[in-house]
C-alpha cells in the first residue's frame, strides 16, 4: 500500500499526477490519500501530525509525504524504514519525528535527470514509493547518517480540521496535571464530545493520541481565534 500524505489540496493536478506516476510503475498496489489538507508550507507541524498518524498504518506499507517549500533547492529527498514501514520525502525536517526509532535505516534519494525542479513528489517521491512497493530498492539511493532535527515546539496548533477542532503537538502524559488555556483558563478535559453540553470549549485526547482543543457542535479555532503555528498556553 502507498499512502500520500502532502499539503497540495484537492484542487489543480499534483495529487493525480503522483498518482499517475505510481501507476505507471505499478496498478497492483493500492494507493490511499491519506490527507491532502496538511499545513501548507509548515513541514515540522506536518511532520508531528505525520508522526501521530503512523501507529495506525499497515506494516510495509510506503507513505509519500510532501511538504516541501524548498523543492528544487538544496535540501535532500529521503527514504526510511522505520518499524516495518517506509517513508519517503523531503529532508526538511518533516520527516524528523519519525526518524527516532531504534529499527531505523535511512537513505538519500537521487533526483533522476529531466525530474521538475518544482515538483518532486511527482519525479522523485512518487516514483521511489512505487519502487519500494514492489519490492525494489530506488535507483542511487545512499545510506545517509545524519538529516534536518530540527526542535519541534510541541506545544502549539498543528492543524486545525473542518470542524474547528485545534490538534497540539502534545499528548496527554505531555500535559504533567495541566490543562490547555488557550484563554488564559485550563479548560475541563473529557473523553468525548457528549461529555460536555453544546456550545462548550473543552480538550481532549483524540484518536491519534494528541491533545485537542474543541468546542461540542461548535468551532475552537474561531471561538479562541486559533490558527496553525499558535502556541497552547498550559495552566
Amino acid at each position: 500500500m502507498i499512502l500520500l500524505f502532502t499539503d497540495f489540496g484537492w484542487q489543480g493536478p499534483y495529487v493525480g499526477q503522483m498518482k499517475a506516476a505510481i501507476a505507471a510503475r505499478t496498478t497492483t498496489v493500492p494507493v490511499v490519500d491519506l490527507m491532502h489538507d496538511t499545513p501548507a508550507f509548515r513541514p515540522v507541524e506536518a511532520g508531528l501530525l505525520l508522526a501521530a498518524l503512523t501507529p495506525r498504518l499497515p506494516r510495509r506499507s510506503v507513505t509519500v509525504a510532501v511538504v516541501d517549500p524548498g523543492v528544487g533547492g538544496e535540501r535532500r529527498a529521503l527514504m526510511a524504514r522505520s518499524r516495518g514501514r517506509w517513508f519517503v520525502g523531503p529532508d526538511n525536517g518533516l520527516l524528523a519525528p519519525l526518524l527516532e526509532a531504534d529499527d531505523l535505516h535511512v537513505w538519500s534519494l537521487a533526483v533522476p535527470d529531466g525530474a521538475a525542479p518544482t515538483f518532486h513528489g511527482r519525479d522523485v517521491f512518487a516514483p521511489a514509493a512505487a519502487e519500494l512497493a514492489i519490492g525494489h530498492m530506488p535507483t542511487g539511493a545512499t545510506g545517509v547518517t545524519d538529516w534536518v532535527r530540527p526542535k519541534a515546539d510541541r506545544q502549539r496548533v498543528i492543524y486545525i480540521d473542518a470542524f474547528g477542532n485545534v490538534m497540539t503537538g502534545l499528548r496527554e502524559q505531555d500535559l504533567s496535571g495541566r490543562a490547555p488555556a488557550p484563554a488564559g483558563t485550563a479548560l475541563p478535559g473529557a473523553r468525548t464530545f457528549c461529555d460536555q453540553p453544546p456550545g462548550t470549549p473543552f480538550w481532549y485526547p483524540n484518536s491519534s493520541g494528541l491533545v485537542e482543543i474543541a468546542v461540542n457542535q461548535g468551532s475552537a479555532a474561531e471561538h479562541f481565534r486559533l490558527a496553525v503555528g499558535d502556541p497552547i498556553p498550559l495552566a
